[in-house]
């Protein structure tokens, strides 16, 4: 495979079209503009279907209809317009349909500016739109990890038939770094269920539709969602680890806060407080079971975020009592240093290490 040099965004939206996506519905937002301008001559050289949409929530519904059609399809948007697409990304989760969603956040709320920030977590991991309904939600902190998760992002959307979002933000999308694409072939799947015909008269019609009257029949349909989610919470929590096993204090973060957070813990092992790095590549399902045995035996753990602590609830979750929880965010789009992360964690070490 080729080493490759490319933006963030231009490499999800290659990694996209290497693994079999051919539907691509979206509308324009800063900053991942490039994802949507790359797929437009990109998908019809591969065959492929590009639709600048009249807005948002006309996109997410052109989602609903290509993945009803048992398609690999696929949309972007930053952090209004994913707002915008909800109620859509509720209907796909309700009629148990594939697609991927990525969301290059930015600062809120409102308008907010075009800078990165983190202040999305609750409303990919907590469910956003209405309904019982969970999305898996992926979480790079390079252009590699982000190329990597799209592409497993439209296995395990197929898998599960269930929405899966990448939740990248505005440094992830708009760094450039050395990537290897691989290009996929589709991992086959039953797909009985989509709407593209009825020659087959040995099954019954497919219908897609999230409709139900019947309070009992739309609880027993809940009741095995309920059911998958809790198999996707068995099997798919994914982390890295860096010396999170022996260490005083364990650091707590995703995305980009999480590469920023690496350089502390390799810059500052000769002295000072012993550092770790718990990063979480899921963020729905959270690796509660892997956060909670690591903090076992910690001095603190140390959460980070470029937001005003979303993340933070699901680290207290897993880390119960296991040792004490401290928090720090910035907003609006600051991007935190390396050097004020590790000037935390010294005022850390001088309360619990004493």
């Amino acid at each position: 495979m080729e080493v490759q040099f490319m933006k963030g965004n231009e490499a999800i939206a290659e990694a996209a079209i290497l693994c079999g996506c051919r539907f691509f519905f979206g509308y324009p937002i800063t900053p991942q503009n490039e994802i949507p301008e790359y797929m437009s001559w990109r998908l019809p050289e591969v065959g492929g279907v590009f639709v600048q949409a009249e807005s948002e929530v006309a996109a997410i519904n052109m989602v609903y209809g290509a993945a009803g059609a048992g398609a690999r399809a696929m949309t972007s948007s930053s952090s209004p317009g994913i707002s915008l697409k909800l109620e859509g990304i509720s209907y796909i989760a309700g009629t148990d349909l594939p697609c991927v969603i990525v969301n290059i956040m930015r600062a809120g709320p409102g308008l907010g500016s075009i800078q990165p920030s983190q202040s999305d977590y609750f409303q990919a991991v907590k469910g956003g739109g209405h309904g019982d309904y969970h999305c898996l939600v992926y979480a790079p902190s390079s252009v590699q990890e982000a190329v990597d998760m799209v592409q497993l992002a439209f296995d395990k959307a197929d898998e599960y038939r269930i929405p899966v979002i990448i939740l990248g933000d505005g440094l992830i999308g708009q760094m450039m770094e050395p990537v290897t694409i691989e290009k996929k072939i589709p991992i086959a799947t039953d797909k009985s269920w989509a709407t593209t015909g009825w020659r087959d008269k040995s099954r019954p019609r497919a219908v897609i539709n999230s409709l139900s009257l019947d309070p009992d029949e739309l609880e027993r349909f809940n009741i095995r969602r309920q059911e998958k989610y809790r198999l996707i919470r068995e099997r798919e929590a994914r982390f890295s680890t860096i010396n999170a096993e022996d260490c005083d204090i364990l650091a707590v973060a995703y995305g980009s806060v999480a590469r920023i957070m690496r350089s502390v813990v390799a810059d500052h092992q000769g002295g000072g407080p012993k550092i770790g790095l718990f990063c979480p590549q899921t963020l729905w399902p959270f690796p509660y079971k892997e956060l909670a045995a690591l903090a076992q035996g910690k001095k603190a753990v140390f959460c980070a975020e470029m937001s005003a602590g979303q993340m933070l609830e699901d680290v207290k979750l897993a880390v119960l009592n296991a040792a004490p929880v401290r928090f720090y965010g910035r907003m609006g789009g600051v991007v935190p240093t390396a050097e004020e992360l590790y000037e935390e964690i010294l005022k850390i070490g001088e309360a619990f290490l004493l």
